[in-house]
C-alpha cells in the first residue's frame, strides 16, 4: 500500500492528503503565485480546495503571515478560479 502525503491547510487547520489541496508558493525575489503543480521552488502555504478556505485565508490574512509577505488580491482570484 503506497503512503499518502497529509498536508495541513494553513486557513481550517485540517490535515487532507495533497492533491485536495492548492499550494500557494512565494519565490526568493518575493513573488507569490498559484503552484498547480505543487513542486515550484520556494516557500510554499497549503489551502483546502473550498471556497470558504480561501475566504478564512484572505480574511484573516494566514497567507501573508505563513508565507511572510504580502499576497496581491490577483492571487486569491487565481485561487477561486481553480475552486470554480
Amino acid at each position: 500500500m503506497k503512503k499518502i502525503p497529509l498536508r495541513k491547510c494553513v486557513a481550517t487547520g485540517e490535515q487532507l492528503p495533497k492533491k485536495e489541496l492548492i499550494r500557494v508558493v512565494r519565490n526568493k525575489e518575493g513573488e507569490v503565485f498559484v503552484d498547480p503543480t505543487g513542486k515550484k521552488n520556494g516557500r510554499g502555504a497549503y489551502l483546502k480546495k473550498s471556497k470558504e478556505a480561501i475566504d478564512i485565508a484572505k480574511k484573516k490574512k494566514v497567507l501573508n503571515r505563513s508565507l511572510e509577505v504580502d499576497v496581491p488580491d490577483s492571487v486569491f482570484e487565481e485561487l477561486m478560479e481553480y475552486v470554480q
